[in-house]
This record gives C-alpha cells, sequence and structure tokens, in this order.
C-alpha cells in the first residue's frame, strides 16, 4: 500500500474508532478532487448526510474534511503527523466538538455497513460518493476508487436536499 492510501486508511479507521467510542452517527462523505489526484474524506454527523444518499453531504461547513494532499497533515493539523489512530480519535472529538457531539449514540445498521467498507479500504478500495471525471454509477451500490463495486451505498442519512434558490 503507497503512503497517501495509508493515510487515507488512518482517517477512515479514526471514523472506526468513534465509532468504537459511541459515536456511530458520525458519518463520511468520501470523493475524489476535479482533477482525479487526490481523495477527499468529509467527516460529519448523520443529521448532514442526505436522506437520499447516505454519503453526500448537505453543509459542507458542517464538516471537517481531510485530502490527501494533506498528507499527514490530517485535517490539517501539524501536530498530529506521527499520531496513532486512538490519538487521532482523540484530537477529533477535542477539535470537533460540535461533530461529535451529534453523532453520540447508535446507529447499527451504518456501523455494521462501515465496517463492510473498511475491508475494501484494507485493501487499496477506497469509497468514492463523487466525482467529477466519472460517468454516472450505478445508483445501488458506492462506488471504489478502482471503478467497480459492490459495495451498497450507505444508509440514508437525515437531511433533505438543500433547496434551489428561486430567481428574483
Amino acid at each position: 500500500m503507497r503512503d497517501h492510501e495509508r493515510r487515507a486508511l488512518r482517517v477512515l479507521r479514526m471514523v472506526h474508532e468513534l465509532h468504537k467510542r459511541g459515536y456511530q452517527l458520525v458519518r463520511i462523505s468520501p470523493g475524489m478532487s476535479a482533477s482525479g489526484g487526490s481523495w477527499r474524506c468529509s467527516v460529519t454527523h448523520r443529521g448532514n448526510t442526505l436522506r437520499s444518499h447516505g454519503a453526500m453531504l448537505r453543509d459542507w461547513d458542517l464538516a471537517a474534511h481531510y485530502s490527501s494532499r494533506q498528507e499527514n497533515e490530517y485535517f490539517g493539523w501539524r501536530d498530529a503527523r506521527q499520531d496513532t489512530v486512538q490519538q487521532l480519535a482523540d484530537r477529533f472529538v477535542e477539535r470537533f466538538p460540535q461533530i461529535v457531539s451529534l453523532g453520540r449514540g447508535e446507529d447499527w445498521s451504518y456501523a455494521g455497513w462501515y465496517t463492510r467498507m473498511l475491508g475494501y479500504a484494507e485493501q487499496g478500495r477506497f469509497p468514492v460518493a463523487y466525482a467529477d471525471w466519472w460517468d454516472r454509477p450505478d445508483p445501488r451500490f458506492l462506488p471504489l476508487s478502482d471503478g467497480e463495486s459492490d459495495l451498497p451505498l450507505p444508509p440514508p442519512g437525515e437531511a433533505e436536499e438543500a433547496e434551489e434558490e428561486e430567481e428574483q
């Protein structure tokens, strides 16, 4: 596994650690940059993911964002370069109190889906909910970075689609 994949996996494992600590309402919205050169992972709570697609954000500002371009400066943290998964989870709880507060609770359906997804990521096949350069994916499955998938979409979130502003 390449360095950028190990780092991306560390972010996914951090979220899994949060789930084990009782924050199963914490969710991810993973995708690719417009150029396709960077994998991204936003971390939020169930209330900020869409009912129509459980891996899509409603409000960008209500999430913490990681990009593989950040390398080991997870979420822009220069003091976390050598952190373990558990230490990253500790920092996340400390630095994103609103997300973890809204992420506390049980969601065994999502936690089970997440464990399955993590198995793919451990093989170097990362989840991709959005990418500008892909054809429209099969709506039954969440695409993986190798372009194929039999991973079902995650359970729905709680957010409605944002309404388009009316033209004046």
